[in-house]
């Protein structure tokens, strides 16, 4: 079996002997760091660390073994982002212009435009070239030091067209070194022919959808987009309470555009995350005190959309385990760079360096329910991590936005950048 030793690494970040448990409260705000060390992996997965000065037995012990020097380059686990939508047919700049014009995400909604044009595209476009545009964002994920992808359907909204989304997540599943899990979201918007029957739409997701996805095995997960003018809280109730009975945990997207009750009812479900949370008061943070869900910030949509960004201060003052991921979609957040959301979180919602680390490497994977393979640099698990440029820290990371200082990335043991 192929051996390779990883040599005078800078800094080992987040090397943990056993897997470590979701950080919050204190334990957010610190980064195992471990100077001079070296790594060995087996094949894809990491097999043991140490500091340089036990180096010679290590030769020793693996005397066959590749060796990579990296000249103190830092080592750190590869992100996990655990809410995209990049399964879409395409782009969506000229909505774009009309934000800078002065028009609102609802505004645009409400013309035809957003999900709905998303929609209209992805029903015309084949499963074929579905998987072929989403394979070219995956690989640029993966150089940008992605390991593992959340990917959401959503931009169907029939039942033909949302399943036909599920199967090409399926099949970039099955064709891609990157770990992905599926969820369903085929509460993403109200289809306009359902305007004024927004209950057949909701018997169509819960009647139709949800069986056959299930009979398929096509989701992990089920997601809906609870928020000011999109889906109520009774509607997501329902919603969730059939696909959890199917087997589908549940996620949310919540308290993007108002207070909506969606942290609520996405933790009464048990959701696994709940997602966006510009809006989120006293009520809410104690909600989510009391829960294991994760919540998870998208600065890149609040910086896109101009919103306000989510209170990530008061949450980890309150004891939560936040975590971020992009929301790679055509309409809010057209961009995979777990780098720049990071910047993001420092520069606009005062997240500190060891913060944002943790938020998009353990608490991202426990995001996906991918702790025990993902996430930190621990003996067992995925040989998946970013080898950085010679940096004079591992703040440099967040201060130097809109350049990764990415030198080369492994996934599963082998380099894909």
């Amino acid at each position: 079996m192929p051996v390779t030793l990883f040599k005078n690494i800078g800094a080992l970040l987040l090397a943990h002997a056993t897997a470590p448990a979701v950080r919050k409260g204190k334990d957010l705000g610190e980064v195992a760091e471990l100077k001079d060390a070296w790594l060995v992996i087996e094949n894809d997965l990491i097999i043991e660390f140490n500091r340089m000065d036990t180096w010679d037995q290590t030769l020793k012990t693996y005397p066959n073994a590749e060796v990579k020097d990296l000249e103190g380059k830092c080592l750190m686990p590869a992100f996990c982002d655990s809410h995209t939508h990049i399964v879409f047919a395409g782009s969506r700049e000229n909505e774009f212009v009309f934000k800078i014009k002065g028009m609102t995400y609802e505004e645009i909604f409400e013309q035809g435009g957003g999900i709905l044009n998303s929609a209209k595209k992805l029903q015309e476009t084949s499963e074929e070239l579905l998987v072929e545009s989403a394979q070219r964002r995956i690989n640029e994920m993966m150089k940008l030091g992605t390991a593992a992808i959340e990917i959401k359907s959503g931009y169907g909204l029939t039942t033909t067209d949302e399943i036909k989304m599920l199967r090409v997540i399926k099949k970039l599943k099955q064709n891609n070194p990157v770990t992905i899990k599926s969820t369903f979201l085929g509460a993403h918007a109200m289809p306009a022919k359902f305007k004024n029957n927004r209950q057949a739409y909701i018997d169509e997701i819960i009647q139709q959808m949800l069986p056959q996805i299930a009979e398929e095995g096509l989701a992990d997960y089920c997601d809906v987009f609870c928020d000011k003018g999109f889906f109520t809280v009774p509607e997501t109730d329902i919603i969730l309470e059939t696909a959890l009975k199917l087997g589908m945990k549940a996620k949310i997207h919540a308290n993007e555009l108002d207070y909506s009750g969606g942290i609520q009812v996405g933790v009464k479900h048990g959701a696994v995350s709940v997602d966006h949370l510009e809006f989120t008061g006293e009520e809410e943070l104690e909600v989510l005190s009391n829960s294991h869900t994760i919540p998870t910030l998208l600065p890149s949509t609040a910086f896109f959309l101009r919103l306000p960004y989510p209170p990530a201060r008061k949450m980890i003052e309150a004891g939560l385990p936040v975590s971020l991921a992009s929301d790679y979609n055509p309409g809010s957040s057209p961009s995979g760079n777990m780098f720049f959301v990071m910047s993001l979180a420092c520069i606009q919602m005062k997240m500190l360096p060891e913060e944002v680390i943790n938020a998009a490497t353990i608490n991202a994977s426990y995001a996906m329910e991918l702790n025990d393979s993902h996430g930190s640099i621990t003996p067992g698990k995925e040989a998946s991590f970013i080898i950085t440029e010679k940096i004079p820290s591992y703040t440099y990371l967040m201060y130097s936005f809109g350049r990764p200082c990415i030198s080369e990335v492994y996934i599963k043991g082998k380099k894909v950048s």
